[in-house]
């Protein structure tokens, strides 16, 4: 996978779980409102596969559905 591409999951302060291009994922972060809240998880190959992984941590409860 070059730099650039791949897609994350990104916990925001309110507990929901975005899926984020890897070319967005710099300002996603900086604009972050509580960094201590944030995580994240990544990066993988395709779009599906981060929703599959976003579903998953919703089941975990690391993440709140929307």
């Amino acid at each position: 996978m070059n730099q650039g591409q791949g897609w994350y999951v990104v916990r925001q302060a309110s507990g929901h779980c975005e899926i984020v291009p890897a070319g967005r994922l710099p300002a996603v972060l900086e604009n972050s409102a509580d960094q201590e809240k944030r995580e994240q998880w990544g990066p993988f190959e395709t779009q599906a596969e981060a929703i599959a992984r976003r579903v998953g941590l919703i089941r975990a409860g690391k993440c709140r559905p929307n």
